[in-house]
C-alpha cells in the first residue's frame, strides 16, 4: 500500500495518490471512555465514539478509501461536537434556540460544517433530551422562586429565549403576580422609599397599579 511519502525537503511535501489507508490500532479514550482513537498507519488519525465504531464496522486491518477516510474524519468531528451539546443539555434543560446558539458559536470557532447543528437539534429532540415546552415548565419553576418575578418579565424571558408565545402562555397561566411582587417588596423595603420601590416595582414588569397597592398594603 502506497502512503504519503514526504521530500527532503523541509519545505514542503509530495502526495502520492493513495487507494487505502488501514487502520492499525483502535484504542478506548483515556479522558473520555466512550471515545475511540483511530489510527492510521501507527500514528494517531481521529477519534469516534464507541457507537460510530460500531455503525462504521471498523477494526483493526480495515481498509478504508480516500472518500471514506474524509467521511470519518466528518463523523469525528459531529461526534465530538454532540457529545459537547449533549453534555451541556445535561447541566439543565436547555431551549431550541439556546442549543443553536452555542452550536452555532462552536462551529464558527472551528470552522465546521455548520449543518451539524440542526442535525444535532434533531438527534437531541430525537432523544428527548431539548424540549422547549419542558424547558418552559423547569425555568417557571426555578426562576427567582424566593427573590419574585413578574409574569410579564418572564413572558420576555422565554420568548427571548425562542419559546413559542403558545407554550409560554400555557406554562405561566394562572401565576400569581400578587404573591411574586410580595417577595420583592419584602427584600427591597429597606432599600427604596415608597415611590422609588414603586418604580422599581414596574421596571420589574408589575402594573403601577398593583405595585402601589401592595407597597401602600405593606405599610398597613
Amino acid at each position: 500500500m502506497e502512503i504519503y511519502k514526504l521530500s527532503d525537503d523541509v519545505s514542503g511535501a509530495v502526495s502520492l495518490r493513495v487507494d487505502k489507508f488501514t487502520i492499525t490500532d483502535l484504542r478506548q479514550g483515556v479522558k473520555n471512555p466512550n471515545r475511540v482513537n483511530v489510527f492510521i498507519g501507527g500514528k494517531f488519525a481521529f477519534s469516534l465514539d464507541v457507537a460510530q465504531v460500531v455503525d462504521f464496522r471498523l477494526k483493526i486491518g480495515s481498509e478504508v478509501s480516500e472518500e471514506q477516510l474524509a467521511e470519518l474524519r466528518r463523523a469525528s468531528e459531529f461526534g465530538k461536537l454532540y457529545q459537547r451539546a449533549l453534555e451541556w443539555v445535561l447541566v439543565r434543560p436547555r431551549s431550541e434556540k439556546e442549543i443553536y446558539d452555542y452550536l452555532y458559536k462552536k462551529v464558527y470557532e472551528k470552522k465546521l460544517d455548520k449543518n451539524y447543528i440542526n442535525l444535532i437539534i434533531e438527534r437531541l429532540k430525537e432523544k428527548k433530551y431539548v424540549d422547549d415546552r419542558k424547558f418552559a415548565e423547569y425555568y417557571v419553576e426555578n426562576r427567582f422562586v424566593k427573590k419574585g418575578i413578574s409574569r410579564k418579565r418572564l413572558k420576555m424571558e422565554l420568548i427571548k429565549k425562542g419559546v413559542a408565545k403558545e407554550i409560554v402562555d400555557e406554562v405561566i397561566f394562572g401565576r400569581d403576580d400578587e404573591e411574586e411582587i410580595d417577595k420583592i417588596i419584602a427584600k427591597k423595603r429597606d432599600k427604596y422609599d415608597d415611590e422609588k420601590l414603586i418604580s422599581y416595582l414596574c421596571r420589574q414588569g408589575f402594573s403601577y397599579q398593583l405595585a402601589q397597592s401592595r407597597v401602600v398594603r405593606g405599610k398597613d
